[in-house]
């Protein structure tokens, strides 16, 4: 598939492929450091996550966490392997187009969306 090619879909769905060499839509990917200068920013995130993990209580922490943490380890990949993070899916509504992302950044914005929720919802359902 080269760019600009789009792959309709549904009616709005379609796929696309787009090399994001930043960070959310593209911001701060047009130095030549930059995509190592993410990796090690995102990698030393992970480290962190995986500290709360340790402690987390909760099932839905846990479960907030692991997404979060797996989403945040495939754009990793995506940077290391190919310089740049791979979005692929493209939703629209009546000619307005989200910016294309990936798996990992939806399991990003799903663990962070359950962890807001967990902070105002807590848990009845400790792990320990």
């Amino acid at each position: 598939m080269q760019p600009p090619r789009v792959i309709p879909v549904l009616p709005f769905f379609n796929l696309v492929l787009v090399w994001n060499r930043g960070v959310s839509f593209g911001m701060f990917g047009d130095g030549s450091a930059g995509p190592w200068l993410l990796v090690l920013l995102a990698v030393g995130i992970v480290a962190a996550l995986l500290w709360w993990l340790r402690k987390a209580e909760g099932l839905l922490s846990v479960a907030s966490l692991g997404l979060i943490i797996g989403g945040a380890v495939g754009n990793v990949i995506d940077r290391l392997v190919h310089g740049a993070v791979v979005d692929f899916l493209d939703f629209h509504a009546a000619g307005w187009h989200w910016p294309a992302f990936n798996v990992a950044d939806s399991a990003i914005t799903v663990g962070v969306v359950l962890l807001l929720a967990e902070s105002l919802f807590p848990s009845r359902h400790p792990l320990k």
